[in-house]
């Protein structure tokens, strides 16, 4: 029997897969503060959809005791045992895109009332460098009581998580480590190998695996940017973008990124955590700010390009009747964390134009909450004067759209994967 025994700080979309995987090999207890969600999981269900039911409760045990297997609790009193604690809870960014670390510091706060000697704390949420030692870690000591890299220690493997994605699950992603000592970062290592079959890489520190997490999403925000930018200059020219990038893609090093809206909790958000401590340290980071800038204008952009196709075909665009088909983040995926979808609807309500939402994937009650907006997961039986394919969910690929538009109606497809009858696209 393995001795050690993991506490997963959250379970959301990083904590329960990475839960479920440790609990194949370790007794494992999942900790969260939402009571719902852990009812919820105790009963088998995982509303994110990351999660098979029947491959949830094939892991699942029924109290924080017993040996191999995953118990979810909201009771701090059973994550007591544990000398692993793997926190994974979201860093998301405020309304300023200023980095909002009160998750981060409130989960510290909990894992300092239960922690002991000789104890790792491992972080996986999205970071700039240095919060791991100069921010979780003060406050450990502080609650805790003990001194750091003496009576307890801390680890960090940044989360590589893709929702809604059931190719590249946890443990097929190759995992970045690191530790606190060079003795820490081989025990940290160790832990996530025994389940990562894709494999380990040990880093020398835990900044560098800060860093290393947060220059990767930046770095796809940066080509999506340029790739955004390629597609209003092509737009201008009449040139179709996808045609380009096909034409561009049969070069062997040409990367194939696509333009399209850049949302959810990780390319949205990461690079502006890299460059509020970049600022910090004294430098400007022109590039990263310049395609945050750009990404965040997509919304706006769609809106205005829907209009001018509407004006162009003689609709009345104040009163329009529009479909926006999906609101989440990504395909075939419920989350609808920073969703740029919600930029495009609110700017079309600014010209008057009546939005209607169809996705079979969201919780309308969770829209409602985070957007005060009404999703439907029916297919409407209205007509339309214009449909915008706004995400590129199964459903949607093979929809029949005659009956939904009226005569003269349009189609504007953002993903840039409808074929033919389309009459825009990013």
């Amino acid at each position: 029997m393995n001795k050690e025994k993991i506490a997963i700080i959250g379970l959301g979309y990083v904590g329960l897969p990475l839960a479920r995987l440790f609990a194949t090999k370790y007794s494992v207890v999942g900790f969260d503060i939402n009571e719902k969600r852990i009812s919820e999981l105790q009963q088998g269900k995982d509303l994110t959809l990351e999660i098979e039911d029947d491959v949830l409760k094939a892991v699942l045990k029924d109290n924080a005791n017993s040996n191999i297997g995953l118990y979810c609790s909201s009771n701090i009193d059973d994550i007591k045992d544990c000398n692993y604690y793997v926190v994974t809870v979201p860093t998301p960014i405020d309304k300023n895109n200023r980095p909002d670390l009160t998750p981060l510091y409130k989960s510290s706060e909990t894992v300092g009332k239960v922690l002991k000697k000789g104890d790792i704390v491992i972080y996986e949420s999205t970071v700039y460098p240095g919060v791991t030692e100069d921010e979780c870690v003060p406050i450990l000591e502080k609650i805790s009581g003990l001194k750091f890299n003496s009576d307890f220690f801390a680890g960090y493997s940044p989360e590589r998580i893709n929702p809604g994605d059931k190719e590249h699950t946890v443990d097929k992603i190759l995992k970045v480590t690191a530790g606190s000592t060079p003795e820490i970062g081989e025990k940290v290592n160790n832990l996530y190998a025994s389940v990562i079959t894709a494999g380990t890489h040990l880093a020398p520190t835990i900044k560098v695996a800060e860093a290393a997490k947060v220059i990767e999403n930046s770095q796809r925000d940066i080509n999506i940017a340029f790739v955004n930018e390629l597609a209003k200059i092509f737009n201008l020219m009449d040139i179709d973008t996808h045609s380009v990038l096909e034409a561009a893609g049969t070069k062997w090093n040409f990367l194939p990124f696509k333009p399209g809206l850049v949302g959810g909790h990780c390319i949205g958000v990461d690079p502006y955590y890299l460059a509020q401590k970049a600022q910090e340290v004294g430098y400007h980071p022109e590039i990263i700010l310049a395609g945050r800038r750009v990404n965040d204008s997509m919304g706006q952009y769609v809106a205005s390009e829907v209009v001018k196709m509407m004006l162009k075909n003689d609709i009345k665009v104040n009163g329009a009747k529009l479909l926006m088909l999906g609101i989440t983040f990504k395909e075939n995926c419920p989350d609808v964390r920073n969703t740029k979808i919600v930029d495009v609807i609110k700017h079309l309500k600014e010209y008057g134009l009546e939005v209607t939402i169809y996705d079979p994937w969201v919780n309308s009650e969770e829209v409602k909450h985070e957007y005060n907006l009404e999703a439907s997961n029916s297919i409407p039986k209205d007509t339309f004067d214009t449909i915008i394919l706004g995400v590129s969910h199964d459903e949607f690929l093979n929809m029949n759209f005659d009956d939904l538009l009226a005569d003269n109606g349009l189609i504007y497809d953002v993903k840039g994967i409808i074929k033919e009858n389309v009459s825009g696209r990013l």
